[in-house]
């Protein structure tokens, strides 16, 4: 059984594929497998990471699936962990790279710990400017309960760090069928992933390791799109709440998950001018029709306690819902 296993996804990135190809031969050992998966690319990203492969086997183990049609990043990142045989597991996206040697340091902090998952900070990388982005956990090198990890629910915690790849994973919650994502959201895919497993998971860690460079700013990116697959974001939460309700703590970490719909539906309403008109228009509805489906009281409470601007925009939206049944 390989150590680790590092699942790649990659899509139509000829121009960022060398990077993260590159980084991951600078932290190759024998004992690490390398699980590439091409999500049908229509540029020359087949033939880099078909070269790349040979290349890779001389010093790691190396896996390159070929998706027959693209299936987006959850069914890239599926396919990858159904390959994955590492007792430990961790992912890189295919337009972003890591520091030489990073990989095993992630996997001596896990080991030393002996817990569920780590997660560490990141460097984000916009053109040539980079700043480090810190997971929101105070303790450091602490194992800690990822359930706890979620509250408290207005302010940012754990549950809000969905960066997949800033961690490493035991291979018993893969076993456990918590790694797995929704496929069918091409966006969001992240936000039921991490609320399944902070719910689920028995222990966790913050660890000090910093190597994962996050590429923004990247055109094919589907966060800088403004087509109807940004829409996801709808389902994943409608997803994440109604899993929350029926979790055995409900009464606490509702509320939290219903503050971060808000809050990410807020998001997508003051930059629906970056969206196609008719997209923006199906946003208005969505959101509206996601309004009214949130528990009431909880919703209430929340636009209490938002900040002003993300309050008023919900408000306007939930007035034209009112406003709507009455002419009715």
């Amino acid at each position: 059984m390989p150590k680790l296993s590092v699942i790649v996804p990659f899509c139509n990135v000829r121009q960022y594929a060398p990077d993260a190809l590159r980084s991951l031969r600078a932290n190759a050992r024998p004992d690490f497998q390398f699980v590439l998966v091409d999500d049908h690319s229509e540029d020359e990203t087949p033939a880099i990471l078909e070269r790349a492969a040979e290349d890779l086997s001389d010093v790691a183990q190396v896996c390159y699936i070929r998706h027959d049609k693209n299936g987006g990043i959850a069914a890239a990142r599926n396919t990858g962990l159904d390959a994955a045989r590492g007792e430990y597991l961790a992912f890189l996206d295919g337009d972003d790279w890591l520091a030489p040697g990073y990989l095993s340091e992630l996997v001596a902090a896990i080991e030393r710990l002996g817990c569920d998952f780590v997660r560490t900070d990141h460097v984000r990388v916009t053109g040539r400017a980079r700043s480090v982005h810190r997971a929101p956990v105070g303790l450091r090198d602490e194992v800690l309960d990822p359930r706890d990890a979620i509250l408290p629910a207005d302010r940012t915690t754990a549950v809000d760090y969905v960066f997949v790849w800033a961690g490493a994973y035991h291979r018993r919650l893969l076993e456990r069928g918590l790694l797995h994502f929704t496929e069918g959201l091409r966006t969001a895919e992240d936000r039921p992933w991490a609320w399944r497993l902070h719910r689920e998971a028995e222990s966790f860690a913050v660890v000090g390791p910093l190597g994962v460079f996050y590429r923004r700013g990247v055109a094919s990116s589907l966060t800088r799109i403004g087509d109807v697959r940004r829409l996801d974001f709808i389902r994943a939460f409608d997803r994440i709440v109604e899993e929350t309700a029926a979790d055995r703590d409900a009464d606490r970490l509702l509320p939290k998950a219903v503050r971060q719909y808000c809050a990410i539906m807020a998001h997508h309403l003051a930059e629906e001018d970056e969206f196609e008109p008719a997209v923006a228009g199906r946003l208005r509805a969505m959101s509206a029709a996601a309004l009214r489906r949130l528990p009431q009281d909880m919703l209430d409470e929340v636009l209490e306690t938002m900040d002003l601007d993300r309050s008023a925009r919900l408000r306007r939206l939930r007035r034209r819902i009112g406003a709507g049944k009455g002419a009715a």
